[in-house]
């Protein structure tokens, strides 16, 4: 029998908590079995009945030799260093979205965890969704054609209820608004099915009571002549929706849980009246957790010793755009991404 990875959880506000409930006792790859967070108390009754001991020093964690990996699911500004010292304890890591908070702290990351031969992934849990399983197996085979264009719109309601003083709603932790919250998300799809970005203009709102930009829309045009738009906000309704255009069809995901895919071939030219889309070919993807999908992946990777399936490329040009965003809603001007 292979042996089950044994993790840290490493912060245990609302998606701390979110990751134990989809992993814990319901797979033979990964379960937590340790966690550390700022606020014990809130955290005691979760941890006892999900069967992880709390401890009240991180370092605690980076020096058990029983600890295979830890999550961490804590502040952004955080992550850099927590990277670092978790890596030179060679313990695998797996990081909540944003890596970090720019371009320069996510490579230092990167090349430490590196140095120390550990497995580093970064929380982009939309990547497993079989609904993107869907658009990428139109794309290899050739219905969707060559990619033209990408719009998405990932919204929540979480400015509603996040108290001010929480650290999510903290400026410094959240610079261009909605990215770091949902918009990033959208964001990496996008550079997994274009590529390089080369340049950006960026938009932030405020519509919330809060301290922080909540609202957020990004252009942005790829280096092989593709464009794309991102509208994020948390100060909305909560849903999602990503579409692919392609030269022989349009891609659509959408739905709050990623659950409906759409597939619109090209339509065929009319001899008459108005140019009529062909019947669209859609199929329902209820119920799937994300979480536990690369959850399980990240363990799996950790034992058969391979490449988690976020390249580490992808995350740092994601990093890079995401710094030309904040300048560009600093200035109000279009920003061009820098080639690494």
């Amino acid at each position: 029998m292979t042996p089950m990875i044994r993790a840290a959880i490493i912060g245990l506000g609302r998606w701390g908590r979110s990751l134990v409930t989809s992993v814990q006792d319901n797979n033979d790859d990964i379960r937590f079995v340790v966690g550390h967070t700022r606020t014990r108390a809130k955290v005691e009754d979760f941890c006892a009945a999900k069967g992880v001991r709390l401890v009240d020093d991180f370092d605690a964690i980076l020096s058990d030799p029983d600890i295979d990996a830890v999550v961490l699911a804590t502040p952004h500004s955080q992550h850099a260093e927590q990277i670092k010292r978790a890596a030179a304890a060679g313990k695998h890591i797996l990081v909540e979205k944003p890596i970090t908070l720019d371009r320069a702290s996510a490579q230092a990351a990167v090349e430490a965890a590196q140095k120390a031969g550990v497995i580093l992934a970064v929380g982009y849990c939309r990547r497993f969704h079989p609904s993107f399983g869907e658009l990428r197996e139109r794309l290899r085979d050739g219905r969707l054609g060559k990619i033209v264009g990408m719009v998405a719109q990932h919204t929540t309601s979480t400015s509603t209820f996040i108290p001010p003083e929480n650290w999510r709603a903290d400026p410094d932790e959240a610079p261009a608004g909605a990215m770091t919250a949902v918009g990033l998300h959208a964001l990496d799809l996008m550079i997994e099915f274009a590529g390089r970005v080369r340049d950006v203009q960026c938009v932030t709102a405020r519509h919330g009571d809060g301290p922080s930009d909540d609202t957020t829309t990004i252009l942005m045009r790829f280096g092989g002549g593709v464009t794309g738009m991102i509208f994020c906000s948390v100060a909305t309704a909560t849903n999602f929706s990503f579409s692919a255009y392609g030269s022989m069809g349009m891609a659509e995901v959408h739905g709050a849980a990623l659950q409906h895919f759409r597939f619109v071939p090209m339509s065929q030219q009319a001899p008459t009246g108005p140019v009529l889309a062909p019947p669209d070919e859609t199929v329902d993807h209820s119920g799937f957790n994300m979480l536990k999908a690369e959850l399980v992946e990240f363990a799996r990777c950790i034992r058969d010793k391979r490449a988690y399936p976020v390249g580490i490329d992808d995350v740092l040009l994601g990093m890079a755009v995401f710094d030309a965003a904040v300048q560009s809603a600093k200035t109000g001007s279009i920003v061009e991404v820098p080639s690494h």
